[in-house]
């Protein structure tokens, strides 16, 4: 699935992945391929985006996430980004 995320300042991460795991307001949620159309508003914690063997954790606050069609996209106020691990 293509996965999107932007702060007001920049465009912090776009490419393909395996799995989303990010802070809603109330909870994480976890989003796989062919989710089904999804959308929530952002709380404040880690976002992680995996790829095989390689994971892209950021800092989140604030926002949105939006699933529709396979695409992920992800809208907060707040992104920074945390070290790569693999």
């Amino acid at each position: 699935m293509q996965v999107t995320v932007i702060s007001p300042a920049a465009s912090m991460f776009d490419g393909e992945a395996d799995a989303v795991v990010a802070p809603a307001f109330d909870g994480e949620v976890g989003i796989l391929p062919n989710h089904a159309p999804f959308m929530t508003l952002l709380g404040a914690g880690r976002l992680t985006v995996r790829r095989g063997g390689s994971v892209s954790r950021f800092a989140v606050r604030g926002g949105f996430l939006q699933v529709v069609d396979n695409r992920v996209r992800v809208v907060a106020e707040h992104v920074q980004g945390e070290s790569n691990a693999s």
